[in-house]
């Protein structure tokens, strides 16, 4: 089917909708698949110019689908931009942010309590409405306390973790984390399901390669559309791959890990094609931010031309690999300059589903059908939020950095390095750096690395910074922040309140309104 043909049908489909669509008897809407990458780089697939072409299923992906050069995250850490993701929101919507300090990242270890808010809709319970059966693999990172668990939030199966792989505890003051079955805890990292820290061997690639692989199968004999959210989590430090992969790159273990990652997207495409659905099924290929250069060059990846990584707002922070796969629908071999963010899965899921976004809250997030069926491009903003501050902003081609900053002096002098090698004076700061009055503006596609600022003075500075001025300044005229869910807590305060500290228990309290005895941690 050609490309425009296919297009103007599922243009039909859409505007009907799911009831539409059953009262037609038209087929049922599209299959699901959203593979979400953990601290893997703009720069690890060959496809992306990775030197040792080391990706041959995700290349191939990509020959067959569509490239986004040009696609963000919405933060540069984990959890805030898994929930963006999942609500199709800036992570500040939904609470996803610490007030502890100004610009601090946060994401959900064991003592933050907070988590998803039940206010959130999230995109499986919609595509529930229409039908679906929904699973997450792997890492969930929203919340780890019973109300935030994925089976409450619209996901029918579960096989994973709701945190990170770090480890191994003592067992004592602080436990290793779970592993779920559903509502089952099946096990902990580095006990029923090892990692050695030493070798780098653990298995878990390829249990969640076969949770996803059966799924599919169970769905497809069902005759069910499903969404499938495989959020595996190996290429985050401390990187894991099995004994066939490790050793097998010339990148070393990071190496073996997207190695393994990328025979298992071969695997799960493969499935799809053999079941002949790949015609019906969806796919997208992305991360949730940059290379971790702190764990660089053994634990980490390569985010590109890109500036810094993983915990900044540069360009390597929030710049991300994307690639869409739809057989027979998305054009293959095409490259998208569309200006696209992890929120717009939210937005274009629901469309292909059928269904409108929730009209009682602002959603972020932009249906990427027009850009991927007919070429057609929208002009919008990105925003960089580090925690609950604005840093920059791109509109087009212009970038304007309102803050910079790095990392501290304190842990930059102990050996924690986000940006290794590449020192931009004025521009990867150690100090929090207000440029709020005159931004530093960067032309990205000129300057992709953004070592070279515009002139204050010149025509292009000043043509740049008016449009930027002004998509921020409608941006912060609605926007209204969510409660903080990710503060840290003060232990003393969990464990014992003195009187007038009693509500302070779940941590949500911006610091500033804590009475000094609470002994708020800053």
């Amino acid at each position: 089917m050609a490309p425009v043909a296919a297009g103007t049908g599922w243009r039909l489909l859409l505007v009907l909708g799911a009831a539409g669509l059953a009262a037609v008897g038209a087929p049922k809407p599209p299959n699901i698949v959203l593979l979400l990458m953990d601290d893997m780089g703009w720069g690890d697939l060959g496809v992306y110019g990775e030197p040792s072409r080391e990706t041959p299923n995700l290349d191939r992906m990509a020959a067959e689908g569509m490239l986004f050069p040009n696609f963000y995250s919405a933060n540069p850490l984990c959890s805030p931009s898994r929930a963006a993701l999942l609500t199709g929101r800036l992570p500040i919507r939904s609470g996803f942010y610490t007030t502890n300090g100004h610009a601090r990242n946060a994401y959900t270890p064991q003592e933050i309590v907070g988590g998803i808010p039940a206010e959130e809709r999230l995109l499986p319970e919609l595509l529930k409405g229409a039908g679906y059966t929904n699973k997450i693999v792997g890492k969930w990172h929203l919340g780890h306390r019973p109300q935030f668990h994925p089976l409450k939030r619209g996901f029918d199966e579960w096989f994973g973790s709701p945190n990170c792989h770090f480890g191994p505890y003592d067992n004592r003051a602080r436990p290793n984390i779970p592993v779920y079955r559903d509502w089952e805890m099946v096990g902990r990292y580095y006990e029923e399901f090892p990692i050695n820290l030493k070798t780098g061997e653990a298995n878990l690639t390829q249990v969640y390669t076969q949770e996803a692989l059966d799924f599919v199968r169970r769905q497809h004999a069902a005759r069910r559309p499903f969404f499938l959210y495989w959020a595996v989590d190996a290429t985050h430090a401390p990187v894991y791959a099995s004994r066939p992969f490790l050793g097998t790159s010339r990148r070393g273990r990071y190496g073996d890990a997207v190695r393994e990652i990328d025979d298992s997207v071969g695997k799960i495409l493969s499935l799809l094609r053999n079941l002949r659905i790949a015609e019906d099924t969806f796919v997208f290929f992305t991360s949730d931010n940059g290379a971790a250069l702190i764990s660089a060059p053994k634990q980490g990846g390569s985010n590109g031309p890109f500036l810094c990584g993983k915990q900044t707002t540069f360009e390597g922070g929030m710049r991300e690999p994307a690639i869409a796969w739809w057989p027979g629908r998305v054009p293959e071999g095409q490259v998208s300059h569309q200006l696209g963010s992890i929120m717009d899965l939210f937005t274009t899921s629901l469309s292909l589903a059928g269904l409108a976004p929730p009209s009682d809250r602002v959603i972020d997030g932009l249906d990427l059908l027009p850009a991927m069926l007919w070429g057609q491009l929208t002009d919008r903003p990105i925003f960089y939020y580090r925690g609950n501050t604005l840093m920059a902003a791109t509109l087009g081609q212009y970038k304007a950095h309102f803050w910079t900053w790095t990392n501290s002096w304190e842990e930059f002098r102990q050996g924690i390095d986000f940006c290794p090698g590449q020192n931009v004076s004025g521009v990867t700061t150690h100090t929090q750096e207000d440029h709020t009055e005159l931004p530093l503006i960067f032309h990205l596609g000129r300057d992709p690395g953004e070592r070279f600022p515009l002139s204050f003075a010149s025509p292009e500075y000043l043509h740049a910074l008016r449009g930027v001025t002004l998509a921020v300044r409608q941006h912060q005229e609605t926007l209204v922040p969510g409660q903080p869910q990710l503060n840290v807590c003060n232990r003393a305060v969990m464990n014992w309140a003195p009187p007038g500290c009693e509500k302070l228990g779940k941590c949500l309290t911006p610091p500033e309104s804590v009475p000094e005895k609470c002994s708020w941690p800053h």
